[in-house]
């Protein structure tokens, strides 16, 4: 269900509110978001209690989340739903090659079969701009024209944007986990996201803040909007509470899926079947990575 909700909340973000502005995009998934989580903010006693560590994990996360949105946002208003979610699946990724050289955490032989999964995947995805680009039979005997495909991914700026978020999504992901030591998964949702969206309020709407008064131009996909992120945002904690980390994460990753069909059905992109199997393969890397 959380899975649904952030492809969903995706592919309205992109039909809804496409003249809007990645600074109001974010705007709308942080500072309206927040607002609809507040009735499950946790009781003022349970904030008071929280160690100095805790604090210092929230302060490290939130710009972080905030550039990730920002890009997160660009992206998918911008460019094919379907050459910009799948590359949220390097997250774990990332995490893999961050806890092998910082903390000299080894990668098993799952975990690497997963990573190469994920970059097949990516490969298959700009396999039909590399062969568009470089035609004929004797074009496929010159190595080069098999490692195009990943060099695409750098060359098409929605891919290269939704890399970086996910590479910040791999330090968020450790950083939440550290804080989540010392509040119930469900109540630190809430109260995360509220105070994500406090800190969002000065950094995109205090620069211009005629923003706050256009952002309404269209209340009703605003609001439908951040309803679906707010009850992804309810699912994402509460699954956290039921289950390890690890699967849930890998569970939730499968957004990326419903993210490519969206992008076929709502927007008419192209190369469903490839995009799918891409999708698929980037999806078990994952499983592979986390389980």
């Amino acid at each position: 269900i959380c899975a649904f909700s952030l492809a969903t909340a995706d592919a309205t973000t992109k039909a809804w509110l496409r003249d809007y502005s990645a600074r109001e995009l974010a705007l709308v998934r942080l500072g309206v978001t927040g607002l609809l989580l507040t009735p499950w903010l946790p009781n003022p006693s349970e904030l008071w209690h929280q160690p100095l560590a805790f604090w210092g994990w929230v302060s490290a996360l939130l710009p972080l989340e905030m550039a990730a949105m920002l890009l997160y946002m660009r992206a998918i208003r911008d460019h094919p739903l379907a050459l910009t979610l799948p590359y949220l699946a390097f997250t774990p990724v990332f995490v893999m090659v961050t806890g092998y050289l910082l903390l000299g955490e080894q990668v098993s032989g799952r975990g690497a079969l997963g990573i190469l999964l994920v970059v097949a995947g990516a490969w298959l995805l700009n396999l039909e701009r590399s062969r568009r680009a470089h035609q004929g039979v004797n074009a496929w005997r010159d190595w080069r024209t098999w490692v195009r495909p990943l060099g695409n991914i750098f060359a098409h700026p929605g891919s290269r944007s939704m890399l970086l978020v996910a590479f910040l999504y791999s330090l968020t992901s450790v950083m939440g986990k550290g804080a989540m030591r010392t509040m119930p998964a469900e109540t630190f949702g809430a109260f995360y996201f509220v105070l994500l969206g406090l800190a969002a309020l000065p950094v995109f709407a205090l620069p211009a803040p005629r923003r706050l008064i256009t952002l309404w131009r269209r209340p009703w996909a605003v609001l439908a909007v951040a309803g679906i992120n707010a009850f992804m945002v309810f699912t994402h904690f509460l699954a956290l509470a039921r289950v390890e980390v690890a699967y849930m994460i890998a569970v939730k990753r499968t957004s990326l899926l419903f993210g490519i069909l969206y992008g076929a059905l709502w927007f008419q992109e192209r190369g469903l079947a490839r995009h799918l199997t891409a999708g698929a393969l980037m999806v078990a890397g994952i499983f592979l990575i986390l389980s």
